[in-house]
């Protein structure tokens, strides 16, 4: 099958992303109604949004083969146009191979033709596979990967199992997951079916989400007694996204899974903490206003952010011409601030909302938080949102000071 001979019957085209040139579907021709999502509609999924996404799974890649400092493999089992396992062997240094696979027939024959328009065939393997099926032919050692890419339309638990044991030690582990409405509380029993823990419908949600996958990945990770330690996480329009690097042994899977627990929340002063059991004789009303308060987990307590691979992937993006250099520049460098902050954020819309008053900008707010000697950071999550160490009802009295000052 030479590219001269390729032949497609759905309509396409050719675009560039990074350092990859490669045959997609043309969206527009699979849109009949204002509602149709037309990635899902086309015969081969492409996402152009998604660029950022893949972005920064170069980034985090070329990070970690920096930390490991040898040639690395790297699997992606979902890859429908083959763009992203392309661009990981094309702009990543010192990955060794590339496998990619999917088991739509159309995608295989895409990503097989696209791996021979970019001239990668020695160095980027397709294959026409279930991805469970994939994964679980490289769970044994020494078939194991370096980088593990599960980027699903929908939710990543059905590959998380066969995606960890495919993993060898200190192997990076990238998971996308585009079911929010699960994760942040509309569909609640969904989530605890999934994910194994209660999400919560609150402005931090996304947070929240980032967490409950997290969560999600160090229980089924402490199975095979392997730890996790999460590097980094973002949330961006429609998805979450979580990079976990993974450390075999009992202790560090038992180490991991004391940092599962609970986020307790007060819908009424907004008050919120973190804790170990989800109700204990002091947290069953709300120890600021004494309402009743909601919870949400088992999730990741611990940081969602590394500061140091954060500095690694921000040193990788100055040497990249990607099209979002600059987004991700200010993302990585909001990342790294907030890696260090407490856990949920507050927003200032929600509190002015709640007092009825208008909305302070966060500068101001943040200066105030720092004046008065409380942690204060933005975060990536909302533009409005601030993390700090300053409990509820002084936020809000800090906002009305702030609105009165005005």
């Amino acid at each position: 099958m030479t590219e001269e001979k390729f032949k497609v019957d759905f309509p396409s085209e050719t675009v560039k992303e990074g350092k990859g040139k490669v045959l997609v579907p043309k969206l527009g021709a699979f849109v009949e109604r204002p509602s149709d999502y037309a990635p899902s509609k086309a015969p081969v999924f492409y996402n152009p949004v998604m660029e950022l996404n893949r972005d920064i799974a170069v980034l985090a890649s070329q990070a970690h083969q920096r930390i490991v400092n040898r040639e690395i493999s790297i699997c992606e089992p979902l890859t429908s146009t083959g763009i992203r396992g392309i661009r990981f062997a094309a702009e990543i240094h010192g990955v060794k191979n590339v496998l990619i696979s999917d088991i739509n027939e159309s995608a295989f024959n895409l990503a097989k033709h696209n791996v021979r328009l970019n001239a990668l065939m020695e160095r980027v393997t397709v294959r026409h596979k279930d991805a469970n099926c994939l994964l679980s032919c490289h769970g044994a050692p020494r078939r194991r990967f370096d980088v593990v890419d599960v980027d699903p339309f929908g939710s990543p638990v059905p590959y998380l199992d066969s995606a960890i044991r495919a993993l060898r030690d200190n192997g990076l582990l990238a998971v996308t997951a585009t079911d929010l409405a699960p994760l942040c509380g509309v569909h609640s029993k969904a989530c605890v079916r999934k994910y194994g823990g209660k999400p919560l419908r609150t402005e931090y949600c996304h947070e929240l989400a980032v967490r409950l996958l997290a969560g999600c990945i160090a229980a089924l990770t402490a199975k095979y007694d392997i730890g996790v330690h999460v590097v980094f996480s973002h949330s961006t329009d429609h998805y979450v996204r979580v990079y976990v690097r993974i450390d075999y042994g009992a202790k560090k899977a038992d180490a991991s899974v004391k940092n599962l627990g609970y986020v307790l929340h007060c819908f009424s002063c907004l008050h919120r903490e973190t804790a170990k059991a989800p109700f204990t004789t002091r947290i069953e009303k709300c120890p600021e206003c004494g309402s009743k308060m909601d919870y949400a987990g088992t999730l990741w307590l611990e940081r969602i952010f590394d500061s140091q691979f954060c500095e690694l992937m921000a040193n990788e993006n100055m040497h990249m011409a990607f099209r979002n250099s600059g987004k991700i520049t200010k993302l990585l460098s909001i990342a790294k601030a907030e890696a260090e902050a407490p856990a949920t954020y507050y927003v200032l819309d929600k509190i002015s909302d709640k007092l009825a008053l208008p909305v302070p900008s966060v500068d101001a707010m943040l200066q105030i938080l720092h004046d008065s000697g409380f942690q204060g950071f933005p975060t990536h999550f909302n533009s409005r949102g601030i993390r700090t160490d300053a409990p509820a009802l002084i936020v809000q009295n800090f906002l009305q000071k702030l609105v009165a000052a005005a």
